[in-house]
């Protein structure tokens, strides 16, 4: 193995693969950390954790564990990766886990870049926009569990770690790899352990990578990675990996619990012409909502499109659900639920899966026990199809805010095996 990579959760994980399989890397997800060793034909694994918002002592020492196992495959480098919106909260995750990535691996910097410019995400002057917003103007500032109130990314990770943070400029980006690698070196040179990195555009991203070809960690959204398999090519340790897609027919059902812009946008366009059944908060958290139930009803509804079933309502809502029953307790019941439900879907024989929301699409794979996925074709940007390890099932995890906003049926075409999207 080449590159090990370690997502803080589920959906971006996938994303993450799916660059890599892109860039012509063999690459393989893993949904927690093997107790195995990876097939030798593996060029990247990508560990799949769900450590986004557990405490931050339980997301580093998971982290370390999934260091600890793509260090025996061999890797050469490592990528940490998180959200393109750099979710986290002012006590971590982030920070932490690189603190304890750089230690174990004796790393003098890691960059930081979330940037993802074909979902309109780009850094600039060390602040993160959305589209055309600052990540804290963008509906962000309303997450539930991880609410984005400052822009600038040197600031909110200083307040998640006591090392030194730095930035390297656009003007250097837009030069070339060669201008980054010097801008790098300078602000690591006088004290910075983590360097936010600008970015707009895509070539931009590639140029990073390929500047930070001989770091040994690098930290950031999917984009991140658009570099780095060109960097093992031109050093003759990876060829073109070709990738095959017939996907499944059969059964298929959505699910979501993101509370995002987007993914309500698509719950309001999917239900214009197809069944969907809303789950209440409350009823979950008081436990008189059944999965078994929901999931007779997304079999019943076959004849009349794609059923969907979601938690998701405006952030009023949510935070009012919050105060009433308390945060922790609301996303534990909701992740819990979708776990179940997904459950009761397998054993009921559906075999097409779509999954809205980082949190709840961690529930399912763990609820359902997928031990890996092979990456399948893209279905929109950072969203690829996936098919299950010893499984005979198929599934596409999306994180929140990506997506076109017909996505849901989009998903569930490409997962029966029509790629002309």
């Amino acid at each position: 193995m080449l590159l090990g990579c370690i997502g803080d959760d589920f959906t971006g994980s996938s994303d993450l693969a799916n660059t890599l399989a892109k860039g012509g890397m063999y690459t393989v997800q893993y949904n927690g950390v093997p107790s195995a060793a990876a097939d030798a034909s593996v060029d990247a694994g990508v560990v799949a954790l769900k450590t986004r918002t557990i405490p931050a002592a339980e997301a580093v020492a998971q982290s370390l564990a999934a260091l600890d196992w793509l260090r025996r495959q061999g890797c050469r480098q490592y990528l940490f990766k998180y959200c393109s919106t750099f979710d986290s909260t002012p006590e971590g995750n982030i920070g932490p886990v690189l603190d304890a990535l750089t230690d174990a691996l004796g790393a003098e910097r890691a960059i930081v870049c979330p940037a993802f410019p074909a979902t309109g995400r780009s850094i600039y002057q060390g602040h993160l926009f959305v589209n055309d917003k600052l990540l804290n103007a963008s509906g962000m500032e309303k997450h539930p569990l991880t609410p984005m109130t400052d822009a600038d990314l040197r600031r909110w990770l200083g307040l998640q770690t006591k090392r030194g943070v730095g930035h390297v400029a656009y003007g250097s980006v837009a030069t070339g790899s060669t201008a980054i690698r010097d801008a790098l070196d300078h602000v690591t040179a006088a004290g910075s352990r983590y360097i936010v990195v600008d970015a707009i555009l895509d070539p931009d991203l590639v140029a990073i990578g390929k500047a930070a070809k001989d770091d040994a960690l690098i930290s950031g959204g999917s984009g991140i990675a658009l570099g780095l398999p060109e960097n093992f090519r031109q050093a003759g340790l990876i060829g073109t990996a070709s990738r095959s897609w017939t996907g499944l027919q059969g059964t298929a059902v959505a699910l979501c619990g993101s509370c995002s812009i987007m993914s309500r946008r698509q719950i309001a366009e999917h239900a214009k012409a197809n069944p969907a059944r809303v789950v209440e908060v409350d009823a979950v958290v008081n436990r008189t909502a059944h999965p078994a139930d929901y999931a007779d009803w997304a079999i019943n509804q076959q004849p009349n499109g794609l059923p969907l079933i979601f938690s998701s309502a405006e952030p009023e809502v949510v935070a009012a659900a919050q105060q009433l029953h308390g945060k922790e307790r609301v996303a534990t019941a909701v992740e819990s639920f979708f776990g179940a439900l997904a459950r009761e879907l397998s054993a009921r024989g559906v075999r097409r899966l779509v999954t809205a929301g980082g949190e709840t699409s961690g529930a399912i794979v763990s609820a359902l026990g997928i031990p890996s996925f092979e990456i399948g074709p893209e279905i929109d940007p950072g969203v690829p199809a996936l098919k299950a390890g010893g499984m005979d099932m198929v599934l596409a995890l999306k994180s929140g805010n990506f997506g076109s906003v017909d996505f849901f049926g989009k998903a569930a075409r490409v997962l029966a095996g029509d790629v002309s999207q």
